[in-house]
This record gives structure tokens, sequence and C-alpha cells, in this order.
């Protein structure tokens, strides 16, 4: 009795063992079929591969954002008030005054087109990709979707440039970018009245969501970049990200005293030491996140916390 028993025992563990053993081989085919399958499914081309890590840009329009205007944003033509009053923001510092006589001015803008994101590593790679341009090693470093930095201002401008160009000659820029080039607009930096202007809207408020520093707005007082609109902001006018924080952005004004004028110093700005960067930075605290808020660098600064984004105007 006990050997039958044995017997039939040690039947069902090598039933058992064989039917793991069964289900571990299909388990290695099925394993085999559904990889093989991912794989073949994989891009092929290096475009294609970023374009799955960077799923809110477009490979076949050098990573410029997948939206109808590749992510250009219309600012209305009109009026704002520039500058800071201290009785309403103590924090201004004194090269955000207007004038001896006036703490802020009125300055009318025509219309124009703002990129709704600061640059990407992504987007200043296919640019040196592309050209050949010579730029800073570490430009190139970081995160595909986070903010160029470590550029310059005449590397800022030499992108700019280049996708003008590439947006005049593809058959993918729409047709209203299309339009607008045809008819002499340029890619550029914005100069810092129209940066300020898409900072904070025309009601005249100190951070770009209203008149108070918030944390889950903007990348300020951290330790480094993040991926560009990582903040939502419903209350920022326009429908921009990262107009505080993230990386200070370069514009195409020569660092002056205000009142704003863009025709100041137009025939010499070769021979200006100082360029306008605007926004504050990752590494800074809020009274740098402010939008009124002026910086300047030379233009051949390369830093770890300067980037920048591009405008269509008229000039």
């Amino acid at each position: 009795m006990v050997s039958l028993l044995a017997k039939r025992i040690d039947l069902a563990l090598n039933r058992a063992v064989c039917h793991r053993l069964t289900a571990g081989f299909v388990c290695v085919v099925a394993l085999f079929v559904l990889t093989s399958f991912a794989v073949a499914q994989l891009p092929e081309t290096p475009a294609e591969r970023l374009a799955v890590q960077l799923k809110a840009f477009r490979a076949d329009s050098w990573f410029l954002p997948d939206d109808p205007m590749l992510g250009f944003v219309e600012v209305p033509a009109g009026p704002f008030q520039m500058g800071s009053n201290p009785l309403i923001d103590p924090m201004a510092f004194e090269n955000e005054r207007w004038s001896d006589l006036r703490r802020q001015g009125s300055v009318d803008l025509p219309v124009f087109y703002i990129s709704r994101l600061e640059v990407t590593v992504a987007q200043f790679k296919a640019f040196i990709d592309a050209s050949g341009y010579r730029a800073e090693a570490t430009a190139l470093q970081g995160e595909l979707n986070h903010p160029v930095s470590s550029v310059s201002w005449t590397d800022a401008l030499a992108y700019a440039r280049w996708l003008e160009v590439q947006l005049r000659e593809s058959l993918n820029t729409p047709e209203p970018i299309k339009e607008l080039l045809a008819n002499g607009w340029k890619v550029t930096l914005p100069d810092e009245a129209q940066w300020e202007k898409a900072a904070r809207g025309t009601d005249a408020r100190i951070y770009p969501w209203g008149n108070q520093a918030r944390k889950d707005r903007a990348n300020y007082s951290g330790a480094g970049t993040m991926a560009v609109g990582s903040f939502e902001c419903p209350e920022c006018p326009y429908g921009l990200s990262d107009m505080s924080g993230n990386v200070w952005e370069w514009t195409r004004s020569p660092y002056q005293p205000l009142p704003f004028d863009s025709t100041d110093d137009r025939e010499n700005l070769s021979e200006d030491a100082l360029w306008v960067m605007r926004g504050g930075a990752f590494n800074d605290t809020e009274n740098n996140a402010r939008a009124a808020v002026r910086g300047a660098a030379e233009p051949g600064a390369r830093r770890p916390f300067i980037g920048f984004r591009v405008v269509m105007s008229e000039l």
C-alpha cells in the first residue's frame, strides 16, 4: 500500500514538473514572439527614435512643438505697462524703473508670434547636425526635452536665422507661417518689450500667473532644468510656458536704461557690451522669477542657466 501511494505521489510530482516545464517553454516562446514584434515596431531612424521620446514634438519639423503653428503663439497688437512700480512690487530693482519721473511706461507693440516653449536640446541639436555650426559641447548634453543652455547670444541668433531658412523652404511648414515669412517677417530673438508683454500680458502683473510667487507654476529655487512645459499655468497670458525660471532667456535688446525704445542703438548693436536676458533660471529665487526683472550678459557668455526662445515679427 505504501509503495503504491509512493508511486502515485511520484507520478503526480512528475506531471506537475512537466506542466511547469511546458508552461515555461510556452512563456519563453511567447516572450520571444512578443519581443520580436516589439523590436520590429521600433523606429528605424534616429529621427524616428527621437520622436518616440519627444511625443509632443515633430520629427519632420526639427522637433518643434506638434501643433498647428509649430509652437508659435500670437501676441495681439496693443499697449502694455512695462517696468515695475515698487509701491506694488517691493522686490523691484532700480533698473526696472521707467524713468526719473515715472515708475512704469506704456509701450504699444504690433502683433508678433512667440514660441510657446523655450528652445530645447533636441531642437538645437537638429540645428547643429544640419548646419555644422560649432557650439559649446555642453549645450547638447542635457535631456532632449529640456531647454538648451550654455548657448551664447550669437549661438541663439544663429539658430533663429537657420530656423527661418528651414521654415521658408520646408513643405511641412504651416501656410500661416509661410505667408508671414513671405511678407518679410523674420525669425529672431524677442526684444525685451516683446518678451515682457508676452510674460505678463496687459495688466502689469508681477509674475506671469499673478502677483504672488508660486512654486507650482515655474521652475525656480531648484537644482536644475526641467522639461519644457513641465508646469501648467492656466493663468499665464497667451498660453506660454516657462516665462519664469528654468533658464534665463536671451533677447535682441542691448542693455541700457529704460525707457524702452526699439530703435535705440540700432546702428551700433555690435558695439554693445551687454545684452538683456529675461525670466530668471532654475537656481534663482522668486525675485528673479518676476516678469519685469532685467538681467544682462556679454554676447559670448555661455552659462548652464542661460537659454532662449524665438519670435516671428516684422522688424
